[in-house]
């Protein structure tokens, strides 16, 4: 049997990444979160500029690694990332348009389920459900986390959408309430669904789709600790 030498996507070798594994989009968010706050970080993967590091958080194995943008980019790295170096949690830790005039910029909200008009589940995997679920066990790692750090976390419905830029006439209404847009965790839900994996996500309010406000990009990269901080100390308990 020849060893394993990575994929097309991730030089990483088997045991180079942690059984959890935290999942910035921006690959420079990975950066900032491996050398703030990981003990002896160690870059396991640069391929196309996705950087992937391993270190310890408190004395515990932990990895990030970007996702890049939306549900394609977010679907090869995390489907590897399952299949192939037997990481068993991914928690997605992004930012995130607000939808509703109770968020504000900075706030955190703990995903419980995704909508997408995608055809991402359905053309990958079968599912036709236009709503995919994190798992309850990292979400309740999620919970207890914020709850020890004391800080705050808003719960529910958001959207995945394939679509950055769009035409407002061309939106259909929906459904459903959702808190707010990002553009990955559809995806990410749907591959650990069909692997019999675990995925779990908070983002924080980037900037507000109903108020007109948004941080900047410094901010996006750097600023948004009480996620990292929430995810990381929800990563070493599992």
């Amino acid at each position: 049997m020849s060893e394993f030498k990575g994929t097309p996507h991730n030089t990483a070798k088997v045991g180079d990444i942690a059984k959890t594994v935290l999942m910035p989009g921006d690959p420079l968010r990975a950066k900032f979160v491996a050398e703030t706050f990981l003990e002896n970080p160690v870059c396991f993967n640069s391929v196309r500029g996705m950087l992937g590091y391993t270190g310890t958080y408190k004395g515990v194995p932990v990895s990030v690694m970007g996702s890049g943008m939306g549900m394609p980019s977010i679907g090869i790295y995390s489907y590897e990332l399952y299949k192939f170096y037997g990481v068993e949690n991914i928690i997605r830790f992004g930012t995130a348009g607000g939808m509703v005039e109770e968020l504000d910029l900075f706030d955190v909200v703990l995903v419980t389920g995704a909508y997408s008009k995608s055809s991402y589940a359905k053309v990958g995997f079968g599912y036709t459900e236009d709503i995919q679920k994190p798992s309850e066990e990292l979400n309740d790692a999620l919970r207890e986390s914020a709850k020890k750090l004391g800080k705050t976390m808003v719960e529910g419905l958001i959207e995945s959408s394939d679509n950055f830029y769009s035409d407002p006439a061309a939106q259909k209404p929906c459904d459903y309430k959702r808190l707010c847009a990002e553009m990955e965790s559809f995806a990410l839900f749907a591959n650990a669904r069909y692997l019999g994996k675990k995925a779990a996500c908070i983002l924080t309010i980037s900037d507000s789709l109903v108020k007109h406000r948004e941080t900047t990009a410094e901010q996006r990269q750097t600023a948004f600790t009480d996620m990292m901080e929430i995810a990381l100390n929800a990563a070493i308990s599992l």
